[in-house]
């Protein structure tokens, strides 16, 4: 299992929206947090671990619409 948290930055006024298709459509979303700062949303998503990363952000977050930039974090080791 691979976890990635992607920030995404929305067109003006279109968080929530993209926020809750990113929620509705994205199986592999765990969460959507609304950020301060230079992005709007982080995403945590979990993917399998044959799962292209690139293939994941440019064809299943970057196309929702609203969406304007992502900054995509790969995470090694969650500790709790």
């Amino acid at each position: 299992m691979q976890t990635i948290f992607v920030n995404i930055k929305c067109e003006l006024g279109k968080a929530y929206e993209v926020a809750d298709q990113a929620v509705q459509t994205v199986e592999q979303v765990s969460e959507v947090h609304s950020t301060s700062g230079q992005y709007d949303l982080m995403l945590k998503c979990f993917l399998g671990d044959q799962d292209d990363i690139g293939h994941f952000v440019t064809d299943s977050i970057q196309t929702l619409p609203g969406v304007k930039d992502t900054f995509t974090i790969v995470a090694y080791k969650a500790f709790n």
